[in-house]
């Protein structure tokens, strides 16, 4: 199993819509950088992640898990868009911001601190699992 964090403008799509969607989940659409998109390329169906609201609050507030695997984005008619569908699987009981990540030295070489803009980036184990245990989840 892989780990994911997904970034959201929650006045676009937030944890709550995500969560409405309940099992069949949603698309996760509109990608078009080339890094991210290879980056759902390489996702399989079980694989983990964080919903991070981007913009405003800039906090990781739940998890996701991959509920279907790369394929053409219903957004566009450009072939060389692809998108994965996520489903939400349980919100932090602690939201975890961006502020508390880059303070945390043991998260110091998270892709969040050294490139957050990119919208679709992975996580390691070990920064999953801490993450987890700083929002009140257990892995």
């Amino acid at each position: 199993m892989a780990f994911w964090l997904f970034k959201s403008e929650p006045s676009v799509w937030s944890w709550d819509d995500q969560v409405a969607k309940g099992d069949a989940g949603e698309e996760w659409d509109g990608v078009r950088n080339y890094q991210a998109r290879n980056f759902m390329r390489s996702m399989a169906i079980g694989d983990r992640g964080f919903f991070y609201h981007s913009q405003k609050d800039k906090e990781i507030v739940g998890i996701v898990e991959v509920c279907a695997e790369a394929h053409p984005d219903s957004t566009t008619d450009n072939d060389r868009w692809e998108c994965v569908d996520i489903k939400a699987v349980e919100p932090l009981l602690q939201p975890i911001s961006l502020d508390q990540i880059k303070g945390d030295e043991r998260l110091a070489e998270m892709v969040l601190v050294k490139n957050s803009r990119l919208s679709v980036q992975p996580v390691t184990e070990n920064e999953f699992a801490l993450i987890c245990t700083l929002g009140g989840v257990s892995v």
